[in-house]
């Protein structure tokens, strides 16, 4: 199949058409001191720009985001992390769903919701609501799920992002927003000497598989315990059996929060730029990543390379494998039910 290079313009709304005929868009939401692309592909956060820095990792084209795969500002779906062995029950109904090569099924399996191209719904200045149909039997994955992504930008320099979703038959639904933040501005440098809070005191625990046991593990006295500040480096690097399984950062941090979007579930700072951002959610949970699995052969926006540790992600959701999992948050979605979710991230 001829290939065809995609470049983002930077105008609005831009409008390509894709190989397949799909129709290629970005849309511009404008707030004080801040600036969104949101691209259709993945319903991806393509530039965030905040006193003219760009803090959002990704690429300069299209082609490159179908080509390398990669997560970056995507919505993930329809269920985010890993659900062991790909074996899901709900209620009596048994499904297999699609799994790789670990043996599971990751991020909702292959393509996911950030793999797909989605309807622009409307969108003005400030705010733009993205659907994504997903059909029965996706992946496995029982029911027709349709789902509404609406981000928007406020006087407050909050950039706040809805999640609405419906479904036709009961199936389970954990799906965020994957942006790789990198608040000096240079994405081609690591994020260790920026300022990382979170308010939790444990996390789910990982076997040596990377698989999560069930159990919750305390923070304290642990390289985890960012119930107070610490740069993310100061402690990345200790002896501990959790960071010898991810490489560094890579855990769901069960918060304090109990779903209240006015309690601050996590703050980074850097001090370099004074750019400060703090998270807010209804969900239970908060997955922080540090981008450890980078290795600077990915080239990014403006030919910079995507070098080890140079972002780090908070995915607000529920656990990973929650349905084998039923002490932890139910992530289960019926018909008769309204999915609602929101996450603020804030800038100062």
């Amino acid at each position: 199949m001829k290939k065809y290079l995609f470049i983002i313009v930077l105008i609005s709304i831009s409008l390509i058409t894709f190989a397949q005929k799909e129709e290629f868009k970005v849309v511009t939401l404008h707030a004080p001191n801040m600036e969104v692309k949101i691209m259709n592909y993945g319903a991806r956060i393509h530039q965030l720009k905040f006193r003219n820095t760009d803090l959002a990792l990704g690429f300069d084209s299209l082609d490159q985001y179908i080509k390398e795969r990669q997560n970056f500002g995507a919505v993930i779906g329809r269920y985010i992390g890993r659900i062991t062995g790909g074996y899901l029950k709900i209620d009596d109904n048994e499904y297999m769903l699609q799994i790789r090569h670990h043996g599971d099924c990751s991020h909702g399996g292959s393509p996911n919701f950030g793999e797909h191209f989605w309807d622009i719904i409307s969108h003005n200045d400030t705010t733009a609501t993205l659907r994504y149909v997903s059909p029965d039997g996706e992946n496995g994955f029982p029911g027709e799920l349709t789902l509404d992504v609406t981000y928007t930008l406020t006087q407050k320099q909050d950039l706040r992002i809805d999640y609405k979703a419906t479904t036709t038959k009961p199936t389970v639904l954990n799906i965020a927003n994957h942006n790789f933040f990198n608040l000096t501005g240079d994405h081609s440098s690591d994020v260790l000497e920026e300022e990382l809070a979170i308010n939790a005191d444990s996390i789910a625990l990982y076997d040596m598989s990377k698989r999560v046991t069930g159990k919750l593990g305390a923070v304290v006295g642990t390289p985890f315990d960012f119930r107070t500040p610490h740069l993310i480096g100061e402690r990345i690097e200790m002896s501990n059996s959790q960071l010898h399984i991810t490489g560094g950062y890579d855990h769901c941090y069960k918060l304090k929060t109990n779903g209240d979007l006015s309690k601050l579930a996590a703050r980074l700072i850097d001090n370099h730029t004074d750019i400060t951002l703090e998270v807010y959610t209804t969900e239970p949970v908060l997955q922080i990543y540090t981008a450890n699995g980078h290795k600077g052969n990915m080239i990014g926006k403006g030919g910079k390379p995507h070098k080890h540790r140079n972002a780090i992600c908070f995915e607000t959701m529920h656990f990973p494998d929650s349905p084998n999992n039923p002490q932890w948050p139910s992530t289960v979605l019926r018909p008769d039910e309204t999915f609602h979710s929101t996450t603020i991230f804030h800038f100062n």
